[in-house]
């Protein structure tokens, strides 16, 4: 079974890099990737589609990627669904906030493409 890579930003070209980056995985790997371009439309999809990893921007319209975050680890049935927050806070507040929300990684932007697909290859344990 395909592993599914949900990656969810309101900003077009941070989408279409991230896609790019992890198309690599596509080809080399059973991996799906899909995207949502704000809060709502991404937890939609989890909880439909109940993707195995995350890429979560936090300032986007609707819904900030904290609270997606806080309701997809609040909810037992998605506790399974890793999530990276990856975004341009990069104030250690911040990152302390996304992490006792459950999520398992905080990235900043700009990103490294060869940590991303390290770091999903590490989680997807690809």
């Amino acid at each position: 079974m395909a592993k599914k890579i949900l990656i969810v930003d309101d900003e077009v070209h941070i989408k279409m890099l991230l896609e790019q980056t992890l198309e690599e995985l596509e080809d080399e790997f059973e991996v799906d990737l899909y995207t949502a371009s704000d809060g709502e439309e991404g937890l939609e999809f989890i909880r439909s589609k109940r993707p195995d990893l995350v890429f979560l921007d936090i300032m986007m319209p609707k819904m900030n990627g904290y609270e997606v975050c806080r309701i997809i680890k609040d909810d037992a049935s998605l506790a399974d669904v890793k999530i990276i927050l990856l975004t341009a806070k990069g104030q250690e507040v911040d990152r302390k906030q996304g992490l006792e929300l459950g999520a398992m990684m905080y990235m900043t932007k700009p990103f490294d493409p060869d940590e991303i697909l390290r770091v999903s290859k590490e989680l997807l344990e690809l």
